[in-house]
């Protein structure tokens, strides 16, 4: 950067959506902290829409990265889920395909895939068991608790379908793998 150019944008005014942004994050700050309207657990959507309420035209995309400027987030319904309880303590496995996720051949490499979904009667959470290689699902695995088993159980379902099949599931180096303790 040229000492000119340095010193004019030092010295420039703010721009008009800079201008613009500061007043209307003032009125999102209130309308959100109101306790009769935003209560601190409105979203950008209504948020968006009492302000044009009060006559304060803005788009909704502009009151969401505003809102998100300032750290300000509404509530969800529901459950929030937490699938992952990270035990520091704990000694982690070893990563024995040192984040290589690549396969030569089918039935090489598997990955297991552990997620929920919401749905009308509750969460569904679901347990896939994929082939690297073919991007196959080989096995899976649903239920409407969260067990520890879940993925396990996907992972025999896919070494009995394969089985099944008449292919090969055993690799070059399963002995090595086996963690001795449970």
């Amino acid at each position: 950067m040229t000492p000119s150019g340095y010193y004019a944008a030092r010295n420039r005014p703010d721009s008009a959506r800079s201008v613009r942004d500061r007043e209307v994050a003032s009125l999102i700050e209130a309308v959100f902290w109101d306790r009769n309207r935003g209560r601190g657990i409105s979203g950008p959507r209504k948020v968006w829409r009492l302000l044009h309420r009060d006559g304060v035209e803005v788009a909704r995309c502009t009151v969401e990265r505003l809102m998100r400027v300032q750290g300000l987030r509404g509530t969800r319904r529901g459950k929030q889920f937490i699938t992952t309880r990270p035990d520091a303590a704990a000694t982690r496995p070893p990563d024995h395909v040192q984040r290589n996720f690549r396969a030569e051949r089918p039935n090489e490499l598997w990955v297991v895939d552990f997620t929920y979904v919401p749905t009308w009667e509750g969460m569904a959470f679901t347990a896939f068991v994929t082939d690297v290689f073919s991007r196959r699902i080989v096995g899976w695995r649903t239920m409407s608790k969260m067990p520890t088993d879940l993925p396990l159980d996907a992972l025999e379902m896919a070494l009995w379908v394969r089985e099944r099949a008449g292919q090969d599931v055993l690799g070059e180096h399963p002995a090595d793998w086996l963690d001795p303790e449970p």
